[in-house]
């Protein structure tokens, strides 16, 4: 049998109630930033029995207000007189748990003044631009005492939780290589967060993290990595592909892409047979699984809301039973991804903003975007 290297959540076990029911006490999120992610998270938090929707800060006062009008938020902030929105709702003593959807090169700064603040924190992946940047956040939200996730959905999903039940079952036999890419194309545009240096732009921070999940889940985390990929003019990763190897023998090859659609699934292999994702890989409903010389079969799942409900049922269950992290998605694993995304940044010579700036000492965010 294969180990299961990514444990399965409680709100998706067999017999485990819907994850909007209640589990505890009720929680108030705030929300930084009010982008599309935003509002698709947002309208799941909605959907908990145990969820208020406490705050929402944006850059401008239009955004907040106009957020704060559409969801349902009791407080909205921004910046003024009083403020930068995201500080003024760090200091509402209203607000238990933050969820902060900003682009990935205000993720270090925003998530750790939110955990100096006494608040729970959800951060977008990727969590931070780098390692240290991760680090540094395991040490503050140790010392506060407080819980904190990188919010990687796909691992809290009922279908990819299934593929690694069928995976540790044995069916497939000894797992030797995985498979998975994630791409399209994303029209150039040098202010926008995905082409942006400054903002983390590129296809590694981006869409890496889905196709690697994949591999973890069914291998763990590498022992060797080679990379390669195409950086435009801007030094940002437009696509790439990436090789891990394994002790056992066992191999994964990953690709993302901003230049290309691709079918967006990722495949197993065994000695006995292949499982196959539905697309796309990071929110599929469908598994393909064919035994070797034997009969396949297809096994569909529902899910509820948008999706988010699992990965946010298990951040209020967390909290309200006093869990500084998440078992399925514990600290450890956002540091290893961070590494092994600086090792490929290092293959592919990308490098950003962030990198040269010294931790825990950042200077003030100009503004915070809503590009997300």
């Amino acid at each position: 049998m294969n180990a299961t290297h990514i444990p399965t959540p409680p709100c998706v076990l067999p017999g485990a109630p819907s994850p909007v029911q209640k589990t505890g006490r009720t929680l108030r999120w705030g929300v930084v930033a009010t982008g599309n992610i935003a509002a698709k998270v947002t309208e799941d938090i909605a959907r908990l029995d145990d969820a208020v929707l406490q705050a929402v800060s944006s850059r401008t006062e239009s955004s907040a207000a106009e957020f704060a009008e559409r969801f349902g938020f009791a407080s909205s902030y921004f910046d003024g007189e009083a403020g930068k929105g995201y500080q003024q709702l760090f200091d509402d003593q209203e607000v238990d748990v933050v969820y902060v959807a900003a682009p990935h090169a205000q993720h270090y700064e925003l998530t750790r003044e939110a955990l100096e603040a006494g608040k729970h924190v959800l951060c977008e992946k990727s969590i931070t631009i780098n390692a240290a940047e991760m680090a540094d956040l395991m040490e503050v939200a140790s010392r506060r005492g407080v819980f904190l996730m990188e919010a990687v959905w796909s691992r809290f999903l009922p279908c990819i939780n299934r593929l690694w039940e069928i995976l540790s079952s044995g069916e497939l036999g000894q797992i030797h290589w995985v498979q998975a890419d994630l791409g399209f194309p994303a029209p150039y545009d040098p202010a926008s967060r995905l082409w942006d240096p400054a903002a983390g732009g590129g296809a590694l921070l981006d869409l890496t993290i889905y196709p690697l999940t994949m591999a973890v889940g069914a291998l763990g985390f590498p022992q060797r990595i080679q990379a390669t990929g195409s950086l435009n003019g801007d030094g940002v990763d437009t696509q790439n592909a990436i090789t891990l190897g394994y002790d056992s023998g066992a191999l994964a090859q990953l690709t993302s892409s901003l230049l290309s659609s691709g079918p967006r699934t990722a495949t197993i292999s065994g000695s006995e047979g292949w499982i196959r994702t539905g697309a796309p890989l990071h929110n599929p409903v469908e598994l393909h699984i064919q035994q070797h010389m034997g009969p396949s079969r297809v096994e569909r799942f529902q899910q509820v809301g948008n999706g988010y409900t699992y990965e946010l049922r298990e951040v209020t269950r967390c909290i309200q039973e006093g869990l500084t992290e998440s078992p399925t998605m514990p600290w450890d694993d956002s540091l290893q991804t961070m590494q092994l995304f600086d090792e490929v940044r290092a293959q592919l010579g990308v490098r950003y903003p962030n990198d040269d700036r010294r931790l825990a000492s950042l200077e003030p965010l100009s503004k915070l975007s809503d590009s997300v």
